[in-house]
């Protein structure tokens, strides 16, 4: 999937919420935290938090408990 691929799944009008990290297209759609697909005000999601996931109060582990839907293309 590309980056303009993966815009449209950003949890509006019904459509379901993904976020790409170190080249994996994971679905986040059933977390109460991604909500709208937004993550507490600070994300959105349809990008890649790959550069952002540093700043978050968790590490990369916490997506491991959600599905891998694709590979996010360069």
């Amino acid at each position: 999937m590309t980056k303009d691929e993966l815009k449209k799944y950003n949890g509006k009008n019904g459509m379901p919420v993904y976020v790409a990290y170190e080249g994996k297209i994971y679905d986040v759609s059933d977390s109460d935290m991604w909500t709208g697909g937004e993550h507490m005000g600070t994300h959105n999601a349809g990008v890649d938090l790959t550069a952002e996931i540093d700043d978050a109060p968790h590490d990369d582990r916490v997506l491991e408990r959600f599905k891998v839907v694709g590979e996010l293309e360069e």
